[in-house]
């Protein structure tokens, strides 16, 4: 089973991906599950939205210019438009929790953001999204100088 936060992040991803998708800002697709998690009777299957995810959402789009500035600094043959979408919120999400979130363990970071990678992406999405967040572990302080 997983955790709380494995979910959180999983849910987050998943805002994430559909705000990127549908060309819309990400605290709106926040505000528009938080709403369908609150309805009366909710649809099968409609996620609970916990404070985590709001908090890994709300964080990234603190800092997206940023994020979206180190992505596309660091993913070499690849432009942001070009990834495919999967891997860019994969990363997007990882880099916000593992640049500015202190709380968690960079290993965990990288490891969960990983994981979302296999269930959600191509089998050579693993490897990119690993090796582009230990580059991004290896300039954190760097990083959040600037």
């Amino acid at each position: 089973m997983a955790s709380a936060r494995t979910k959180a992040r999983t849910h987050a991803f998943q805002i994430l991906f559909e705000a990127d998708g549908r060309g819309v800002d990400p605290l709106s697709v926040l505000a528009s599950w938080v709403a369908r998690a609150r309805e009366p009777k909710p649809d099968e299957g409609v996620p609970q939205v916990g404070e985590y995810t709001m908090q890994l959402v709300e964080g990234y789009v603190q800092h997206a210019r940023r994020i979206d500035e180190l992505i596309s600094t660091y993913a070499v043959g690849w432009t942001l438009d070009r990834m495919p979408v999967v891997d860019r919120n994969v990363l997007r999400l990882g880099a916000y929790e593992l640049i500015w979130e202190d709380g968690v363990p960079d290993a965990v970071v990288l490891d969960e953001a990983v994981e979302i990678a296999k269930e959600f992406s191509t089998d050579d999405s693993p490897a990119f999204v690993n090796g582009m967040l230990a580059r991004f572990m290896e300039l954190k302080s760097t990083i959040r100088r600037d």
